[in-house]
């Protein structure tokens, strides 16, 4: 099943193109790496995956009904987004919690399962221990971990991550990338990463999107499958 596909879609900044002429297909259930040379456009392709850049030409269409025919939901976790300073005023757990706030109605009552919820989004990223920690007294690699409990809390379908691993340790970090393996294979969850750390992911991705440079100076974006072998380009 189809979750998101792109045409032809044409974008930029001021009056050049960024992305031109690129067509690509997400699959549901996939967990996919996006990587290029900075400069390459990555940023702004997840966000015109999300909708939230709009392209000047061709499309963008993101199945918004889940497998189950419910509203889909989307966790996102932008680039630098653990840029907090000292003075932020709340704890580690109201933060994560504060991703939950969408399925809790108007009056935002935790029940027990949405507590444990909670708890398990902390544990999975190490972060458990720092609950009562004040969000701005972290490093910046704990504040990202916390960043993506708080997106895995709200329990969606598809995690859109922008070099999530950014301030961790290696150990942190390959970590990390069993956590969302694992989330692929048992939860079905869909997951499009963007990233420089492919050589440590070894055979976890099942798919790598590459954008590069041609001789012609456009961007090209090719998909490899985990066995690097090449498919050509994404249609």
């Amino acid at each position: 099943m189809i979750l998101s596909s792109m045409r032809d879609v044409v974008f930029g900044y001021g009056k050049e193109p960024v992305i031109d002429q690129l067509s690509l297909d997400i699959h549901v259930g996939e967990f996919v790496g996006i990587t290029g040379p900075n400069g390459s456009a990555k940023t702004t392709m997840l966000k015109l995956l999300l909708g939230l850049l709009k392209p000047w030409s061709g499309s963008v269409h993101m199945n918004i009904q889940n497998i189950r025919g419910k509203k889909l939901e989307i966790g996102y976790v932008p680039q630098q987004v653990a840029s907090f300073n000292s003075g932020f005023p709340s704890t580690v757990i109201e933060l994560v919690r504060s991703g939950c706030y969408r399925k809790l109605g108007l009056f935002r009552r935790f029940t027990t399962e949405q507590e444990a919820i909670v708890e398990r989004s902390l544990r999975e990223v190490g972060m458990w221990e720092y609950r009562n920690t004040r969000v701005g007294e972290l490093s910046g690699g704990q504040k990202q971990r916390i960043c993506i409990a708080r997106a895995l809390a709200g329990q969606p379908q598809v995690l859109v991550l922008d070099e999530p691993t950014t301030g961790m340790d290696r150990r942190s970090r390959e970590g990390f990338y069993d956590l969302m393996r694992h989330y692929a294979d048992v939860h079905g969850l869909t997951i499009i990463m963007v990233t420089h750390g492919l050589e440590e992911m070894g055979n976890r991705l099942d798919r790598t999107i590459t954008l590069e440079r041609q001789e012609s100076e456009e961007w090209q974006c090719l998909s490899t499958n985990s066995c690097s072998v090449p498919f050509g380009q994404v249609d």
